[in-house]
């Protein structure tokens, strides 16, 4: 054991490494990386419209199918990825890769069932889906405060930490100041509504040359056994054998149920729970989809993301292995003293895996390369989860507050929640850096874990069974997540779990794995919600038409459920902008211009679409008299035949952007059915 730790502290001394040094080719490529994405954006603000609420905040529902599926990747894949699959990948091996592929099958789930659901609902967010489906404005509400607690404490958290320790151990910079500027290209891009990002994450296969560095994947099988840290004592103290050996069972996905870190149960339930809600419940995937140009875009975007997907298991979860060959004594240290001269940290430098690979394997250049890769998938999965937090907040909060809000003021308060967003991120910057844990990753799994299931149990059953009503969604959603909060509390007062030190949680609350609780807490969500709604009134199905699974294809006109709390906003052309318009100066109309905020000069209506624009506006002057109380300024018995023409042409319009030309769609179904064979085939190799 000594001599081969030896050899690998002879073959890779940490002062050849290059660890923590500055190379001027590295800087110039980092930056020029980064000035070329803040140009990208800067020709994004200048040469697209934005200035609806569908362009800012769907892209205008064009995005093709190769966008979607790199933007889901690129939203999914960040900074907390390349470390904390790495980190996870050299202490325990691949599992941790067998939950990227699981989520693979539930793109099947979210691209066949769920989108068309969603689209023909004709919603932006998914908290207003489930107002139009329970006409529940507290559920809505719930939801949508929800989905920015996760987003601000989980997947911003998460990223900023694992960000600012790359960049720490990497090259040794100014965290609060280099972490800055990358908030700031990511909220210009945020800002200015350019939710079609494409940020090429998957150009990080250069750590592929790691492989040779151990003589290729026989070796690696070998060598990882026996990557083990010189120094396991200190004084009389001694480290339990299980925290510095590699897991016997480091290169197989299904391990023991009840000994393994991962157990196969889990793998297979657990983590199918917390799939379906990243895939099918999460705005942040979710609103991509809504993008979309047709469903054989949308079909195809999720395809192509699904094979995007297979790539972490060799380009990061395997490449945390080979780090763990390469330097033992470094990344799988168990001394308090040895781990704090490494990386600072007191029980573990797992986390440094992937960075130290990069300078230690990479030439110069491509180590700048791989740093502003980094850096993209930082900002690419901020600009995201701020992207998506918008949309929730201005759609359903802002509009709860500001009903009688325009378009103009909507885009605008989306904007300025941005802002809101990036000083909250900034706040955390600070107390994040100082977090240099190796269960981080898990940490925020386990979070997930409990408080997820309820939403995904409450989605599941929303679009597949119509019986489930207003009563057993709420009161089965609060069920869930009071016993998930009460489990996330008692894991903050006893402690996290660490593999030398003892914790005295009592078994029966935290003896349980938490994939196994979710799967728990997933079904107990799903029979309260049914067993409420089952001794209480169903909703007719005037009120569900297209809204589930079992009347989608129904072309009967919808009875609106939320009728009676309809949120209306003044149209916009009764703001009289012309009374401003004489005292905007220069910089004003430039800021206008910038935020998508002036009239689009290419926007002339042909014929026909001057006519819908009439109806259209014909149908906002109704809600306006409505709420104006001028009903005799309108000739209401023209204005219902327009409305009646309106209605009709949006629902044609529903249906030719879920229907799929019959060639495209025995394709993609056909590309489906090898992505899912692949899969098949990764769990059969590695079980």
């Amino acid at each position: 054991m000594d001599g081969l730790g030896n050899y690998y502290s002879v073959t890779w001394n940490w002062s050849t490494v290059g660890f923590h040094s500055h190379n001027p080719m590295d800087t110039m490529v980092t930056i020029f990386y980064l000035l070329l994405v803040l140009s990208i954006g800067l020709w994004a603000v200048l040469s697209h419209n934005r200035a609806t609420v569908k362009d800012f905040f769907l892209a205008g529902g064009n995005l093709t199918w190769w966008l979607i599926g790199t933007s889901l990747f690129a939203a999914n894949t960040g900074s907390g990825h390349f470390m904390g699959l790495a980190g996870i990948g050299a202490s325990s091996g691949i599992a941790v890769g067998a939950l990227e592929w699981n989520s693979i099958l539930m793109l099947f789930v979210l691209g066949w069932i769920f989108i068309p659901i969603y689209i023909k609902a004709e919603v932006v967010t998914l908290p207003e889906y489930l107002r139009k489906r329970f006409g529940s404005i507290r559920i809505q509400l719930f939801l949508s405060v929800l989905y920015l607690i996760l987003h601000i404490f989980s997947r911003i958290s998460l990223e900023i930490c694992y960000g600012a320790m790359f960049l720490k151990m990497a090259w040794d910079i100014d965290i609060y100041q280099t972490t800055l500027m990358l908030l700031t290209i990511a909220g210009i891009y945020t800002i200015t509504g350019e939710v079609s990002l494409t940020i090429q994450e998957f150009m990080y296969s250069e750590n592929l040359g790691s492989f040779r560095e151990v003589g290729g994947y026989k070796e690696l099988v070998d060598k990882y056994f026996h990557a083990i840290p010189n120094v396991v004592s200190e004084g009389n103290w001694t480290s339990k054998p299980a925290c510095y050996l590699p897991r016997s069972d480091a290169l197989h996905i299904f391990r023991d149920p009840i000994s393994g870190d991962i157990p196969w149960p889990a793998v297979v339930f657990g983590a199918s729970t917390l799939s379906l809600f990243y895939g099918c419940a999460d705005q942040v995937s979710v609103q991509r989809l809504l993008a979309g140009k047709n469903m054989s875009h949308r079909k195809g975007g999720c395809l192509l993301y699904g094979y995007l997907k297979l790539l972490p298991m060799f380009l990061i979860v395997i490449p945390g292995m080979i780090s763990r060959i390469l330097f033992p004594n470094h990344v799988a240290c168990v001394v308090p003293s040895e781990c704090q001269k490494y990386c600072g940290a007191q029980s573990s430098c797992s986390p440094m895996a992937y960075p130290l690979l990069v300078v230690a394997v990479l030439p110069t250049g491509l180590q700048g390369f791989m740093l502003a890769t980094v850096c993209a998938a930082l900002m690419s999965s901020l600009t995201s989860v701020f992207n998506s937090a918008t949309t929730v907040f201005t759609m359903n909060i802002y509009v709860w507050i500001r009903p009688m809000a325009t378009e103009k003021e909507l885009m605008i308060a989306g904007r300025f929640f941005v802002i809101i967003l990036l000083a909250i991120t900034i706040v955390w910057i600070p107390v994040m850096e100082t977090s240099h844990s190796e269960t981080l990753f898990e940490h925020m799994q386990v979070t997930r874990s409990y408080l997820v299931p309820p939403v995904t149990a409450l989605f599941l059953l929303a679009v597949l069974c119509k019986r489930v009503n207003e009563q057993g969604a709420f009161w089965g959603l609060i069920l869930g997540m009071m016993i998930g909060f009460f489990r996330l509390l008692a894991m903050f007062a006893y402690g996290s779990w660490t593999c030398n030190g003892e914790n005295e949680c009592p078994a029966f609350i935290c003896g349980l794995h938490y994939l196994y609780f979710s799967t728990i807490l997933f079904l107990i969500s799903v029979l309260s919600m049914l067993i409420i709604s089952l001794i209480t009134d169903p909703i007719p199905d005037k009120h569900l038409h297209r809204l589930c699974w079992s009347l989608r294809n129904s072309r009967e006109k919808r009875v609106a459920l939320d009728s009676g709390i309809r949120w209306k906003r003044l149209p916009s052309n009764l703001v009289h902008q012309d009374l401003l318009k004489d005292s905007q100066t220069c910089l004003w109309n430039m800021w206008d211009l910038f935020c998508g905020l002036e009239p689009w000069p290419d926007s002339k209506l042909t014929p026909i679409n001057s006519s819908e624009g009439n109806m259209e506006a014909s149908k906002e002057e109704i809600e306006c008299s409505e709420i104006l109380g001028d009903a005799q300024a309108l000739d209401l018995g023209e204005t219902d035949r327009k409305m009646e023409l309106t209605e009709k042409k949006q629902k044609d319009t529903e249906y030719s952007n879920v229907l799929e030309k019959p060639c495209w769609k025995r394709t993609v179904n056909v590309i489906g059915i090898i992505l899912v064979l692949l899969v098949v085939m990764g769990h059969i190799y590695y079980a």
